[in-house]
């Protein structure tokens, strides 16, 4: 057997182990809300090595949740990006809830529903809908999942950072009929290379386009620009960003960033000189591992 076979099959089960300490269930325990009846309109996955790592067209959310043999009672909701159209399962998903595990951190990857007129009474809200449901089902579920309630963050990546972001500023507006008395809040947030804001010079267009659709209204570029809307209960955050970040430029996290040290949030930001976009847990143009330091920054304020 070859070396170089050898190796590939030691890292096949090495993925496979940490994977498998990991199961999914459906974020809706009962009607998906602001759902359109379509059976026409069903996934597209794409695999290497058997993990999924890239999603579209998701009509139905999952959680994939991840839990550490000695959880510390921290747990954290993963949104990946992809712009609003895809989802970038493993690399902003599964190796970032890996990561956590391995720190005691019990991790909860959101396949969340991507904005469509095709499934969605209003694909505005549909992502958010599900990250409300998420933290709600992560509160619900606490005492199971070994977490303390009051220690649950959320991490999004690009267009997931955005998600998380809207999440963090739109926790407490409600969007489904469920009378349920759960907080969706998160108590920190996570925010790596975030699409902030919405409006035309800044935003990641594609993102925009996929979200609000192709001609958007003043009131819903402003309701999704994040960084206008911080208010003092908006969660301590940490974020990351790359100044040469071609996809999504770096005054979407400096706006953020202003925005929040001006209501008074306590807000940790490390920007990178290289580095591009999409990097997910690793930045090999860096001499700087910024998953380390998150979790020096989670433990430094007790998370």
């Amino acid at each position: 057997m070859r070396i170089g076979y050898k190796i590939a099959l030691f890292l096949c089960i090495l993925i496979t182990n940490v994977y498998a300490q990991s199961y999914e269930v459906n974020l809706w325990k009962t009607d998906i809300p602001n759902r359109i009846e379509n059976n026409k309109y069903t996934e597209i996955k794409t695999y290497k090595d058997s993990v999924l790592v890239r999603v579209s067209q998701v009509s139905i959310p999952t959680l994939t949740i991840f839990k550490p043999k000695n959880p510390n009672g921290t747990a954290i909701l993963i949104c990946p990006g992809g712009g609003y159209a895809h989802l970038s399962m493993d690399k902003e998903g599964y190796k970032v809830a890996a990561a956590f595990q391995k720190n005691g951190i019990t991790a909860v990857v959101l396949k969340y529903r991507l904005p469509s007129d095709s499934i969605m009474l209003d694909k505005t809200i549909g992502p958010l809908q599900d990250a409300q449901e998420a933290m709600r089902y992560m509160r619900r579920e606490a005492e199971k999942l070994y977490i303390n309630s009051d220690k649950i963050g959320v991490i999004g990546f690009s267009a997931g950072g955005h998600l998380a972001a809207t999440l963090s500023n739109y926790y407490d507006e409600k969007l489904t009929d469920s009378n349920e008395n759960l907080s969706a809040k998160p108590n920190f947030s996570i925010l790596i290379y975030p699409v902030i804001s919405m409006e035309n010079e800044i935003t990641h267009l594609g993102s925009q386009k996929n979200l609000l659709g192709i001609h958007p209204k003043k009131e819903s570029i402003l309701k999704y620009s994040l960084d206008k809307n911080i208010t003092t209960q908006t969660p301590i955050t940490f974020m990351i960003h790359s100044a040469d970040d071609a996809s999504v430029t770096i005054e979407n996290s400096l706006n953020y960033y202003y925005a929040l040290h001006k209501n008074g949030i306590k807000v940790e930001m490390h920007l990178y000189d290289d580095g591009g976009h999409g990097f997910g847990q690793g930045n090999t143009k860096s001499n700087s591992n910024w998953f380390n330091t998150c979790i020096t920054w989670m433990e430094m304020h007790n998370f």
